[in-house]
Order: C-alpha cells, then structure tokens, then sequence
C-alpha cells in the first residue's frame, strides 16, 4: 500500500470513528478531505472491503452496523 493510500485510510478511518452518524457521497468525500478522486475510490473501497464502511442505495459510505471493525483490525490490514 502507498504512503498517500495509507494516510487517506487512516483519515476517513479516523472521521468515521469520531463522527459514527456520518454519511457521505463520494464528492462529498472527496472535497472533505482533500483527495484526488482516485485516492479518495481507492481509500473507500479498501474500508469497505475491510468491513468498516458500506455503500448505501443512495450513494452514502456510512459506517457498517453489520460488522463493526475496530480501529486495530484496519490497522492489521494496512
């Protein structure tokens, strides 16, 4: 994994954590925290891969309920 992918992971890791409610659109995502639109696919799809984070009907990440995944757990995938 790169340096820039691994820092995005960390971020909308770490925002997610800290707000669990929030719910975002790819753009909005993207403006949020400042990425490339190629980073920013490649951070979300990891963090859902990883269980952390899911995609909604509507087009909002939000944080999975279904299998909540610790902050230690992204971290042994990094």
């Amino acid at each position: 994994m790169t340096a820039p992918l691994y820092d995005a992971v960390q971020l909308i890791q770490m925002e997610y954590l800290e707000m669990p409610d929030l719910r975002l659109t790819f753009w909005q995502a993207q403006r949020l925290w400042n990425l490339s639109a190629e980073l920013c696919d490649s951070a979300l799809v990891f963090l859902i891969n990883a269980g952390f984070l899911v995609r909604t009907a509507t087009g909002n990440y939000i944080r999975s309920a279904a299998s909540p995944v610790t902050a230690d757990r992204i971290e042994a995938l990094l």
